[in-house]
């Protein structure tokens, strides 16, 4: 694995972080805290712009085509500014789902749009008590005539609201099966949840929503397109949770340089300074297992286990190393007017999404004892 940065992949890195500084500082991350919609839109023109949107979507679609190690420098920078897009769940988890099981002619109209930031897509997957595995999807889609009817109830849908479509996974006749709905449709309703990020989540309904043939797709077949994609998803998720725990850590190392107690800076204290040294150490750890499984993705190797050790470990680390920093700044670590509280509250959530502690466990046990 060949950890040096060409030149491309610097300026590209180094694109990110200015335009994340321009448009999503940390005061525009506490302006969208609960906002119905969830992001800044000169954000996702900007990112559109340097053609980021596009980066895990091939040529031939309108995508960057990018490598997974371009993609993980991305998200870093992402990371690191606390970036509050729908990257993730449109750009990565949808359209990878759309590039793995959907026809020609689906992938065609939307993959081009979700390149360009013309149209948002989210993903209708989890369900109350239902975990991450396939056996937690109990939404039914059921033939209706020519066309479809979906209900159930979904939760933790990411930007929903600003979402041109969603993405729905439900139990058809012949297994679990792929549908794009309306956010808009008759019976489909919208109900923000207030979440530790602040982040714009929805509970979904589905009540007997009415969909045409061409709106469903890969069935039987959609826990396979859908697993592989969070692969994707899960070293992404990683990549950012590093870059996270970066600028946290920063964050915190200066506070320690200047804050002062008994006459002396914060870090003269042996016990400061090894908490230090321990993140330091831990988020290095965390960075090399995130390059060495964006670098396998990239060549084609396998990262079943590789990806969910990253998203885990890499997850745990800023949750750890926030903790920690809150508790370096004492008091003022719990205060909204500190910074630090932002990175906290994000690395938890980080730490639950897109797969959590207990279900990337699983996935690495299994892993672990296909091959004793």
């Amino acid at each position: 694995m060949d950890m040096d940065l060409t030149s491309e992949q610097e300026l590209l890195a180094d694109s990110v972080r200015r335009t994340c500084a321009r448009h999503a500082g940390l005061d525009v991350v506490r302006k969208v805290e609960n906002d119905p919609v969830g992001y800044p839109s000169s954000l996702w023109e900007q990112l559109a712009e340097l053609g980021v949107l596009g980066l895990t979507i091939p040529e031939e679609h309108g995508g960057s085509g990018m490598t997974m190690l371009d993609a993980a420098l991305v998200y870093a920078e992402l990371g690191r500014a606390l970036a509050p897009t729908p990257h993730l769940v449109s750009c990565v988890l949808a359209a990878g789902v759309l590039q793995r099981a959907a026809a020609p002619e689906v992938q065609a109209h939307w993959l081009p749009r979700l390149a360009s930031g013309e149209a948002v897509l989210s993903v209708a997957w989890l369900e109350p008590g239902g975990g991450y595995a396939d056996a937690g999807i109990t939404s039914t889609l059921s033939p209706d005539g020519d066309g479809w009817r979906l209900s159930g109830r979904k939760q933790h849908v990411a930007f929903a609201r600003a979402a041109d479509a969603l993405l729905a996974i439900a139990r058809g006749p012949d297994g679990l099966t792929l549908a794009l709905v309306s956010p808009t449709a008759a019976g489909v309703t919208l109900e923000q949840q207030l979440t530790v990020a602040g982040d714009a989540q929805y509970t979904v309904v589905f009540d007997d929503v009415t969909l045409s043939a061409a709106d469903v797709f890969a069935a039987g077949d959609a826990w396979a397109a859908w697993n592989d994609a969070m692969l994707d998803v899960a070293i992404l998720a990683a990549a950012q949770a590093v870059g996270g725990t970066r600028a946290a850590l920063d964050l915190t190392v200066d506070y320690a340089q200047k804050r002062e107690q008994f006459d002396r800076p914060l870090g003269a204290f042996q016990a400061i300074a090894h908490y230090l040294a321990d993140a330091t150490t831990a988020v290095d750890g965390a960075e090399t297992l995130v390059w060495e499984a964006a670098w396998s993705r990239a060549q084609g190797r396998p990262v079943d286990k590789l990806a969910a050790m990253a998203k885990l470990y890499a997850c745990r680390t800023f949750r750890d190393v926030t903790a920690m920093a809150q508790q370096v700044f004492g008091g003022n670590g719990f205060t909204v007017d500190f910074d630090i509280q932002l990175y906290f509250r994000r690395a938890k959530s980080l730490q639950l999404n897109w797969w959590d502690d207990r279900h990337l466990e699983q996935l690495i046990a299994a892993q672990v004892l296909d091959r004793a």
